[in-house]
């Protein structure tokens, strides 16, 4: 196989253990040893920061939208749900190169709401999030490469036929 190929497998394998390390740790509570919930960093981590900012201050211009989320309960078991399980499935899938644009196009998007609601700009506009969510985008523009799932399914007949879902898949 090329190059290339090895390469996107690579960026595939270490950004989706990134994302399902990520939810597994939310699922299991390795970390924190208590129950994941978003509502502590949508209420108190959104304020952001900028170069120089008082930490104290609110720079963030969307962190009353996000604190309004925090404070319904309904909606954080519903935010809750989806954060874990999306970092897990966005994991496996590019993992194993399966459904790999999807995957990454669900990842970028997480990404970027992430790093609009973190704010965190104090050591500069490039973070962690971004990061995930550029590479999470390339994964989704270039496809799964060869050493995926996706190219397996690919051939299938019924595959063949539906030239959206092909693509789709990577």
């Amino acid at each position: 196989m090329e190059t290339k190929d090895r390469g996107i497998f690579v960026l595939r394998a270490v950004v989706g253990f990134g994302f399902l390390f990520a939810g597994l740790d939310k699922f299991f509570m390795w970390a924190s040893g208590t129950p994941f919930t978003a509502a502590g960093f949508l209420k108190f981590a959104t304020t952001g920061a900028w170069l120089g900012s008082d930490p104290k201050a609110v720079v963030n211009p969307t962190h009353p939208f996000w604190v309004s989320l925090a404070g319904n309960a309904g909606l954080m078991s519903l935010i809750d749900t989806l954060v874990v399980f999306g970092e897990c499935a966005v994991g496996i899938a590019l993992i194993l190169g399966l459904a790999t644009r999807f995957a990454g196009l669900a990842g970028a998007v997480m990404m970027a709401l992430f790093y609009v609601a973190n704010w965190s700009f104090a050591n500069g506009p490039i973070n962690e999030q971004l990061m995930y969510g550029v590479i999470a985008g390339t994964i989704a523009f270039v496809g799964a490469g060869a050493y995926a799932l996706d190219t397996a399914v690919a051939k299938l007949p019924v595959m063949q036929r539906i030239p959206v879902v092909k693509y789709a898949l990577g």
